[in-house]
């Protein structure tokens, strides 16, 4: 994989901020965009020239919501499980990522945790780590999902907070129905750390309560969460209702009916949907029974479900599969839904500066793709990560 202070990508349709431009070329310089432009390049010298034979540029996709890949776990708790999960993501087209941990004990959370500390500054050869997504402990068990049960609980100062001074985590998701759980949502917050509602049954009111002391996230919109009822509109038609909430989608099309993503889109619009994978640790490993966390699964076709009881288990869905789905199913191009595999996430954990979008001065996360979605190169912060030539 390159290391090259200069790369021009020519003959591309680049999908940058300001709009899309067929047959441009860009320039990366030091790892930033610094050009550009419709037509050819200029001729400099010193330079890696891709051709991209009319692939489209998209920005690098970011997946704020991942557990794992690959046969690598979050819960591994462990530098080099974190940075085979980079690579795994690249091949995807995902050039920056939020490692998100399971319900568990203390200790393998804060083991965890630690974990992404040390990674968070490396240069793996992959994607981006930009610090953690803290999914549970406090959560509600009646939604537990996958979650293990067993370790699920209210929201301690002298817990989370040692885990908040690790200054790693970017987003959390908890069940804000237990005024237990509210001192977190203010202290988070405060600390510029995004609050979502997750594995949740709450009622309409409890979100808007919630929202108002500053939760402004779903975590994958319609699972694990109180349904929308006529005279109780709960969790989900809290998030669909309330403007200022953002929602992630796992748009897989089976964890969410097709009609339902419609809806949801309708709701929220392009700006306000993150797409995820929620990916595990089998994604990307061959069909049968694997033993995680706490229970035995078994992936078969695509789809992750716990052996006792079919309840879905996470998933093994990449970003750039998800937004061919979400493009299926609104009937509309990816230049305009680009925006909800990468600035959204951006915007969301506070990166929207630097990444998410292709202009001028911003880090060079870029991924090319075919028509089909499918990824030809990744290029994070001006480093080729992943290419399906040099993959075979």
């Amino acid at each position: 994989m390159t290391t090259e202070t200069q790369i021009i990508i020519k003959n591309a349709r680049i999908v940058a901020e300001t709009g899309a431009c067929d047959r441009a070329w860009l320039r990366v310089e030091n790892g930033k965009i610094s050009a550009i432009a419709p037509g050819d390049p200029p001729e400099l010298p010193d330079s890696t020239i891709i051709d991209a034979n009319g692939a489209t540029l998209l920005p690098g996709f970011i997946d704020i919501h991942a557990h794992g890949g690959d046969g690598f776990d979050v819960m591994d708790g462990d530098v080099d499980s974190l940075s085979g999960m980079a690579r795994f993501f690249a091949r995807g087209g995902v050039t920056a990522f939020l490692a998100t941990t399971w319900t568990d004990s203390g200790e393998r959370i804060q083991q965890a945790l630690q974990a992404v500390a040390r990674a968070q500054d490396m240069r793996a050869n992959g994607a981006r780590l930009l610090g953690a997504h803290l999914e549970g402990p406090y959560l509600n068990w009646e939604k537990c999902g996958a979650q293990h049960s067993a370790y699920i609980r209210r929201a301690d100062p002298a817990e989370a907070l040692p885990w908040l001074d690790l200054n790693v985590i970017r987003l959390v998701s908890l069940a804000p129905e237990f005024s237990r759980n509210h001192w977190l949502i203010t202290e988070a917050v405060g600390r510029g750390v995004r609050v979502s509602v997750a594995h949740s049954n709450a009622n309409f009111d409890q979100i808007r309560s919630a929202r108002d002391l500053g939760l402004s996230h779903a975590t994958h919109a319609f699972n694990a969460m109180s349904p929308l009822h006529h005279r109780e509109p709960g969790v989900v038609g809290a998030v669909l209702s309330l403007d200022d909430i953002d929602c992630e989608l796992i748009c897989d099309l089976e964890h969410v009916h097709p009609a339902a993503i419609d809806i949801l889109w309708r709701c929220k619009g392009v700006d306000r949907l993150i797409l995820i994978t929620d990916s595990v640790k089998i994604a990307g490993m061959p069909d049968g029974r694997y033993q995680f966390s706490h229970q035995e699964v078994e992936k078969k076709d695509g789809s992750v479900r716990i052996c006792a009881d079919g309840t879905l288990a996470g998933t093994t869905l990449t970003m750039n599969a998800a937004l061919r789905n979400l493009m299926a199913v609104t009937k509309l191009p990816v230049d305009a839904l680009w925006r909800t595999a990468s600035l959204n996430a951006a915007r969301a954990i506070g990166v929207d500066d630097r990444k998410g979008s292709i202009a001028m001065g911003k880090d060079a996360d870029l991924v090319l793709v075919n028509d089909e979605l499918n990824v030809r190169m990744t290029i994070v912060e001006g480093r080729i990560v992943y290419s399906r030539d040099e993959a075979g």
